[in-house]
């Protein structure tokens, strides 16, 4: 049985052309975490399946908000799926001396399958990236590797040219950059397979027929179809005031830390093999159980992270400067001890 792991639409300040979507940063200046966010964020392929009941014609396979229903109860969001899609992602950011971390999270309201007898199902779902960023005396600094989170696995990707090369674990493949008509800079490639919307680095998940491209912005669109090939996302700071983090103990939103609360209401399950109860993760709650690092470590502790899946050349810092992650470490590591095995 497969069960797979994955935020409330807060404002995002971002200071922008009135024109267009470059950002506005002079390379004197300091650069803001949103403004890294957005120029690191990933342009995003979906791939869409409109066939059966659980489908909703394709929106199921469409990201959204967390509160994309107008509310924070995660236990109705099966039932409620397809009232908003407008494109939403969410987005931490964590520093050292030596390395920004950037977590990306796409949220879809429903894991779905179309194969009744073989798989099951479960409310909410969100999976994601971590992107490693060198500061290395550039405004953005220089982009030199990813993990992506696809079920309750881990994949690990370096762009051409990276100093990085494989550690504990061997890289994946190949981070494919394309360059953004929205604000010219060139983004990291990923995608998400249809129905149980795993992770990996473009092409090796891809569009099969139907699909749509999202691309990072500071505005939420909604496709215009399921084969929308331009839309933009809006970008959702995880720490923001009575954002995700904040929202880490709202019983409504989470069963446990880093665990979103879902139940078998709305259909889910109907028809299938079966739906799962609270399945779902935050990035504090992603886990992939066969490697060292610990549940959630890809978000509050990525250079520990960072330093098994790859062989860094100089190495790196792990004393963060900026890491609102750490401040419930001792309750992340109690949940990671007591948390039952996730299996997606």
């Amino acid at each position: 049985m497969r069960v797979r792991s994955r935020f409330l639409a807060v404002g995002l300040a971002v200071t922008l052309a009135a024109a267009s979507l470059t950002v506005a940063t002079p390379a004197s200046a300091a650069v803001s975490r949103a403004e890294l966010a957005l120029r690191w964020a990933p342009i995003h392929y979906q791939d869409v399946d409109a066939t059966g009941s659980h489908a909703l014609g394709g929106k199921a396979d469409h990201i959204t908000a967390v509160d994309f229903d107008g509310n924070l109860n995660g236990r109705d969001n099966w039932d409620h799926a397809g009232a908003s899609v407008a494109a939403h992602a969410y987005y931490s950011v964590v520093e050292t001396s030596t390395h920004w971390y950037l977590t990306y999270l796409f949220f879809h309201p429903r894991d779905w399958v179309d194969h009744p007898f073989f798989e099951t199902e479960h409310e909410n779902d969100a999976e994601g990236v971590l992107l490693a960023v060198e500061r290395d005396g550039s405004t953005y600094g220089a982009l030199r590797g990813a993990v992506t989170v696809a079920h309750s696995d881990f994949f690990s990707y370096a762009p051409a040219g990276s100093t990085w090369t494989s550690g504990r674990e061997s890289i994946d493949g190949t981070l494919r950059l394309a360059t953004s008509p929205h604000d010219g800079f060139s983004h990291p490639v990923t995608a998400q397979e249809a129905k149980g919307h795993g992770l990996k680095a473009h092409p090796q998940y891809d569009i099969n027929g139907d699909g749509l491209v999202y691309y990072p912005s500071t505005v939420a669109e909604s496709p215009s179809n399921g084969d929308d090939r331009d839309v933009q996302y809006k970008l959702v700071d995880i720490f923001a005031a009575g954002g995700l983090w904040a929202q880490r103990a709202n019983a409504s939103l989470f069963a446990s830390l880093g665990t979103f609360a879902g139940d078998t209401t709305g259909g889910c399950g109907s028809g299938t093999f079966g739906c799962s109860a609270n399945s779902a993760n935050a990035p504090w709650g992603w886990d992939d159980g066969n490697d060292l690092p610990g549940r959630g470590e890809i978000a509050s502790d990525p250079a520990k992270l960072s330093a098994e899946y790859f062989t860094i050349p100089g190495g790196v810092s792990r004393a963060y400067t900026y890491n609102p992650y750490s401040g419930a470490a001792a309750a992340l590591k109690e949940a990671a001890r007591t948390a039952p095995p996730t299996v997606d």
